[in-house]
């Protein structure tokens, strides 16, 4: 055989056609999912155009085809979206459907056997379940950053603070501050919420000193 005719009979394996497609998923999802990595958008891309080719020298499903994207594409959403992965659970059922009818059945040398689609399925399920899972453990966290993190923090009133006016320094930034009750200089303040670029502050209290000192 030419080497043509070798890459040809290569190609025509319906295990690798799966095999492919698991990898164009995996590789392109996981780009969107960290954009920047490169080399799994490269390898989901490569995996995708051969996927393409397979599908004009094997009897392919149309229906399973479009099964296994619409898959995909609910694995994306539920990425993004706040279904606590119930969009993943309708993608692994449109998953197996869809690999069960990628090939046409009226071709017998062309079929794919549960011993290869349910373990396609399993990984696909533990993948999106941990990439999810990864998602709204991370939407979970306390925030790290930002203006929040300022809230309940202990700072020293750098002037006296007042109903009206006043001056902490925090973050090594200095803030106007107001206080209902005031709050000689020097004394502890607590920061108990933030507005426009003012913070309202409150004394500290006395078993808030305490456990400082302790």
């Amino acid at each position: 055989m030419t080497a043509r005719e070798k890459v040809l009979q290569v190609l025509s394996h319906p295990e690798l056609m799966l095999l492919l497609v698991l990898v164009a998923m995996y590789g392109i999802i996981g780009e969107i999912s960290n954009p920047g990595a490169i080399l799994p958008g490269v390898v989901g891309a490569i995996a995708l155009i051969l996927v393409l080719y397979m599908t004009t020298i094997l009897p392919v499903n149309i229906a399973g085809l479009a099964l296994i994207g619409l898959a995909a594409a609910l694995f994306i959403v539920d990425i993004y979206a706040p279904t606590h992965g119930v969009l993943t659970v309708g993608g692994i059922a449109s998953f197996f459907l869809g690999a069960l009818m990628l090939f046409n059945r009226a071709e017998p040398g062309y079929q794919l056997s549960l011993a290869y689609v349910i373990p396609a399925t399993a990984l696909t399920a533990l993948f999106f379940i941990f990439v999810v899972g990864a998602g709204l453990r991370a939407q979970l966290l306390p925030v790290r950053a930002g203006r929040e993190t300022m809230l309940g923090k202990i700072v020293a009133a750098v002037a006296a603070i007042t109903p009206t006016q006043g001056k902490v320094f925090v973050e090594g930034e200095y803030w106007n501050a107001v206080s209902d009750t005031p709050i000689e200089e020097g004394r502890p303040a607590e920061i108990v919420g933030i507005e426009g670029l003012t913070l309202k502050v409150k004394p500290q209290s006395t078993a808030t000193l305490n456990a400082s000192r302790t």
